[in-house]
């Protein structure tokens, strides 16, 4: 497939797709090694990782709901690729959509069961809508452990296709979200 060139705006997604694209890309990146770190820190600074981690993981919840309106209220630049490369772009995409959104609120529903309310940022505390339900809490905690999994997954996926439009294609693909 020869390259394609950007003609202007309508060959890339709307402005603030792109702001929350690197917005949540940024935040995912902060917030899943501080999850897997939780467990190698001191006690005595352990709960300090954990509220960093929490609000976190719900602000990209928010930011990932604005995101998917921000997404649904726009339209996206043609895709010029093979019917399977468009397929396995709108699933994986897809799934990057459900497992940011399935994360963050397994973690909060997790936390929430196994009894601590979520203190956002340490400047309040955010409505529990299950309480302390210790019969769930590893439920929704594995849950939330295995999305953190698959999405990293996900992410090596998309990060792979990045790189095979623009260094093997040499494409203007990643352009479309610059």
């Amino acid at each position: 497939m020869s390259s394609v060139q950007l003609t202007g705006d309508e060959q890339r997604y709307a402005g603030r797709v792109r702001i929350l694209h690197w917005l949540i890309a940024g935040l995912v990146l902060a917030t899943w090694p501080l999850g897997l770190m939780i467990g190698f820190v001191k006690e005595d600074v352990k709960l300090d990782f954990y509220l960093v981690h929490e609000s976190l993981g719900f602000l990209i919840l928010w930011v990932m709901l604005v995101r998917i309106g921000a997404r649904l209220t726009s339209t996206a630049p043609l895709i010029e690729a093979p019917a399977l490369e468009k397929a396995v772009a709108h699933l994986v995409h897809g799934l990057l959509y459900v497992f940011l959104i399935v994360m963050p609120i397994s973690g909060f529903l997790a936390t929430n069961a196994h009894g601590f309310p979520l203190e956002w940022f340490g400047l309040f505390t955010v409505w529990s809508p299950i309480g302390k339900t210790p019969d769930i809490a590893f439920v929704l905690s594995a849950i939330h452990g295995w999305s953190a999994w698959i999405l990293l997954a996900l992410f090596a996926l998309h990060f792979a296709a990045v790189v095979f439009h623009h260094v093997i294609r040499r494409d203007d693909t990643l352009y479309r979200i610059l």
